[in-house]
């Protein structure tokens, strides 16, 4: 039998902006203990809206800020998280029913302060389904932060480019996705319905907000970098796909593939915030089995270095033009 946890927590966080030193102290109100390498059962896999107003109460409890733009930060790409002033910082595993990120390069912090003007809660670091953690616990995050009043969602993933078109270290702003991992049973929504958030059958025609791709679009011209916009392909991962998938994926109209996203922008939606998504594409797939290349996670790791001053540019211009 697994070891029981009690989760308590005394944290302090030095090295943030304006030398902010944030100390979270808690005892975890009525959360079950987690067995020690096994939190994936640790929670049903729905959740009631009375547990999410739990977390939520929880989150507003620790924080002085009234965050009104949510950020979630992909793989590598949580230094965008540093730069912002006046953070307080709050671990995952503080937080009533909050799933823990265990894949490399995600910190699983939840930050809120000011950045670019803009009161954000940002998360560093997300869960994914390759972890063992069912669509309710990948998107409780948003719950969470719908309850905290957030209206407006930028999402951050790597992804593999698929249209030849792309280069590594191209940044690729979501027009539409493919959520095949939903599409396969393995829905975000597939619960009984929350009415606090949104109808049983909501559309996805417009789950990534126009007006903000138009306003990414005028910013990134303006610090005179390019964007591509695309199709994502939501997979489940975690190995990299093959050539025939790859060339399944272009055939059915994907220009970038990634194990992450589509879930929390159908809840985001479906809870009525306006959503950004914007992928880095940290490496070309491949297409051909005879072509003598290979995916490796170097490679993306690399990439993302890269990427992420231009990224950091990017959003954070795009946070000072939102109203």
């Amino acid at each position: 039998m697994s070891k029981q946890v009690d989760l308590r927590f005394n944290y302090t966080l030095t090295n943030l902006p304006n030398d902010s030193i944030v100390m979270v102290q808690t005892r975890l109100p009525q959360h079950p203990a987690i067995p020690t390498g096994d939190t994936t059962m640790a929670s049903p896999e729905f959740f009631s809206y009375a547990e999410l107003k739990q977390a939520a109460d929880f989150v507003q409890g620790q924080i002085s800020h009234q965050p009104a733009i949510g950020l979630i930060l992909g793989s590598g790409l949580g230094p965008l998280a540093e730069e912002i002033e006046a953070a307080q910082v709050i671990p995952y595993e503080a937080i009533p029913h909050f799933p823990v990120s265990r894949a490399p390069g995600h910190a699983g912090r939840l930050v809120v302060g000011k950045l670019a003007g803009k009161t954000v809660a940002a998360m560093q670091g997300r869960v994914h389904f390759y972890e063992g953690y069912s669509p309710q616990h990948l998107t409780l995050p948003v719950r969470v932060m719908q309850l905290l009043g957030v209206k407006t969602l930028i999402v951050t993933n790597a992804a593999g480019g698929i249209n030849q078109n792309f280069r590594k270290g191209d940044l690729m702003l979501i027009v539409d996705h493919l959520n095949l991992v939903g599409l396969g049973g393995h829905h975000p929504l597939r619960d009984p319905n929350l009415a606090e958030f949104g109808p049983r059958f909501p559309s996805m025609t417009h789950a990534y907000a126009p007006p903000l791709i138009t306003l990414a679009h005028r910013v990134a011209a303006g610090l005179n970098l390019t964007l591509q916009e695309g199709v994502y392909a939501y997979v489940a991962g975690p190995a990299f796909e093959s050539p025939a998938e790859i060339r399944l994926l272009k055939a059915i109209g994907a220009d970038a593939v990634g194990m992450s996203t589509a879930p929390e922008v159908v809840v985001a939606h479906h809870g009525g915030m306006q959503v950004l998504g914007i992928s880095s594409i940290t490496n070309m797939t491949i297409q051909e089995i005879n072509s003598g290349l290979e995916t490796t996670e170097e490679e993306t790791w690399e990439t993302i270095k890269m990427v992420v001053p231009k990224l950091t540019l990017l959003v954070k211009g795009i946070l000072a033009e939102i109203n």
